[in-house]
């Protein structure tokens, strides 16, 4: 095992990518990205959550496939919709769509080893992939089940925060009802046109449009119909 893990720490040097990631935090600070959140995705090992086969692609500011229709997000993606959550360490966090692993493996580096992050799948095969990689990375504090999305978590409920990867009809009400009174959802509403809001749970509920974004459909009772 030691000698796996040299192994693969020699390979990383060889191929820059500490480098490739350097630049990438570079190319995310000048977008505004708050330093938390940048220093966060430095230390996270993107080339870890690709496909083999795009290895090389895994520190390029763009979406790439990772199987089953699904995508990894754009590394400016993951960092603003971190960036919007105001993570804060030793939060409990939902994430729904764990897809690769990469995104929770961002929100477990901030948020710390006394925080936790639970993320649903509904794809087996991904719920598979996300677990190898985040042990691979070395995060222990995500914990990856399989399931309906927008149906949350209710048994680890509730929660400071709700990270959503996947674009939505609207708010599911079981995830606004597992968000703690005075937390914080990020969510992509919109089928085709796309508009990624930020959700504030407080006496009331607070919605604040951010920006157009282009995610893969969220599937479940309150999400759209798989065809």
């Amino acid at each position: 095992m030691k000698a796996e893990k040299e192994n693969r720490e020699r390979k990383e040097e060889e191929r820059g990518y500490e480098e490739e990631r350097r630049r990438m935090v570079e190319g995310l600070r000048a977008d505004g990205i708050g330093e938390e959140v940048l220093e966060a995705m430095m230390h996270v090992k993107r080339h870890l959550f690709v496909p083999p086969h795009l290895i090389e692609q895994a520190y390029g500011d763009y979406p790439l496939p990772i199987g089953e229709g699904q995508t990894i997000s754009a590394p400016h993606m993951v960092a603003m919709m971190c960036d919007y959550l105001e993570l804060e360490k030793g939060e409990k966090v939902l994430e729904v769509g764990a897809g690769s692993g990469y995104h929770a493996a961002v929100i477990a580096e901030i948020i710390g080893k006394t925080g936790h992050v639970y993320s649903v799948e509904r794809i087996q095969w991904l719920v598979e992939f996300s677990r190898k990689n985040l042990k691979q990375a070395g995060y222990k504090h995500v914990t990856v089940m399989q399931g309906d999305g927008t149906l949350g978590l209710s048994e680890y409920a509730p929660y400071d925060k709700i990270s959503v990867t996947c674009a939505a009809p609207d708010v599911p009400p079981p995830l606004l009802e597992q968000l703690k009174t005075g937390g914080k959802m990020v969510i992509p509403i919109g089928r085709y046109m796309q508009e990624l809001y930020l959700v504030k749970k407080r006496n009331g509920v607070e919605r604040e449009k951010k920006c157009n974004v282009v995610f893969v459909p969220l599937i479940g009772r309150y999400g759209f119909r798989e065809h």
